[in-house]
């Protein structure tokens, strides 16, 4: 299974994050550095809207949606590259992850206390990534002294390999991570078993005070958050109040909206984040809707239809003979799966059709 990690710098809220996201109180959160050691991880479900109404449509009492993982890895500090505060430790939790969730301090707050002694998103964000890519440029100077040797002897392999790992030092040198570096299919392979820190797909959780959730938008912290991430990473920013999430943790989903609403708020901001992150990793959801349960699938973007179907199980890929599908919003316009078909919208597609997020699927195969 594919995994997220929280990071951050100690006291942005990370482990308040992770409590929320995860419905559980197992990461200690303390107004003090590394109060995270050893990452904490959890299994979280995938808010999907469309679940409740296929269950209604189809009557059953099961539904199962999506789940991703999560992992609460402990507060880096400038100098991890070299050993700082929890320096590897932090760097090889991260190394482990599919993709990053920077939390970013979007508050003033003068009882928590921030390791830089003032509040500068920017400047934390770049602190994060500078050690990111010192590490790396570590790493790529390492191998390329590895498999200089081979090179000389005329190993192309080697020679190929060689030629990405320059392309990824010259950008290091020049400030940009690894993920910025425009790669071909085939170098992004070569690249991909590096495991370079700053070639992983990112997203910035932006952590603002209970009173200014409703009026995010108009943060001076989170535009500068929102404006780095578009023109250095391409990146989204998500706004969330680690504080209010974790108090909504304790309650049931109907006092939990109607503290949203007195806040000025629609949706948990986690729900948001959750979503995003999820389509980060390069997943997606198809879905299946019976008499028995109604649930989401995991798939990766791109999939076709027998990998589709053998995430249910192996002899449903192996044995495939078609997919009778329909688009969730038509299936849902047309109010039943006989009414989409009389409209010829029910279709049964072969071993080439890619799966798209949404699609309600029923597999015929043979084993």
């Amino acid at each position: 299974m594919l995994r997220a990690g929280i990071v951050g710098l100690p006291n942005v809220g990370k482990s308040t994050l992770f409590n929320a996201i995860t419905r559980t109180r197992k990461a200690e959160a303390a107004n003090y550095p590394f109060c995270t050691i050893d990452p904490n991880v959890g299994m979280v479900t995938v808010p999907d809207a469309r679940l409740e109404v296929l269950q209604k449509m189809v009557k059953t009492n099961v539904v199962i949606p999506a789940v991703i993982e999560f992992v609460d890895i402990a507060g880096l500090v400038k100098g991890a590259s070299q050993g700082e505060g929890l320096g590897n430790k932090f760097l090889t939790h991260i190394r482990e992850v599919d993709a990053i969730v920077q939390v970013v301090r979007c508050f003033e707050d003068e009882d928590i206390h921030h390791v830089s002694g003032s509040i500068d998103p920017v400047r934390d964000i770049e602190v994060i990534n500078t050690e990111l890519m010192l590490a790396d440029l570590e790493t790529v100077k390492r191998r390329r002294e590895r498999i200089a040797k081979e090179i000389k002897r005329g190993d192309k392999t080697a020679a190929a390999e060689d030629a990405v790992l320059v392309k990824i030092e010259n950008s290091l040198d020049a400030g940009k991570p690894a993920l910025t570096v425009e790669l071909t299919p085939e170098e992004h392979a070569l690249s991909a078993q590096f495991f370079l820190l700053s070639d992983k797909k990112t997203i910035f959780a932006c952590n603002v005070k209970e009173s200014d959730l409703a009026s995010a938008d108009d943060n001076p912290y989170v535009i500068k958050v929102r404006e780095y991430a578009k023109t250095h990473l391409a990146c989204e920013a998500v706004v969330i109040s680690a504080q209010i999430e974790s108090d909504l943790v304790d309650l049931e989903p109907a006092e939990a909206e109607a503290f949203l609403k007195e806040l000025g708020v629609q949706e948990s901001g986690i729900g948001t984040l959750i979503r995003a992150t999820y389509h980060l990793l390069g997943l997606r959801t198809y879905l299946t809707a019976g008499e028995k349960e109604v649930r989401a699938w995991t798939i990766h973007a791109g999939d076709t239809a027998p990998k589709a179907a053998g995430v249910i199980h192996s002899d449903f890929e192996r044995g495939f003979i078609k997919a009778e599908t329909v688009a969730y919003k038509d299936l849902v316009e047309c109010g039943s799966v006989a009414a989409a078909r009389g409209k010829g919208l029910y279709r049964m597609e072969g071993k080439e059709y890619v799966v798209a997020d949404g699609d309600v699927m029923l597999f015929k195969f043979n084993v």
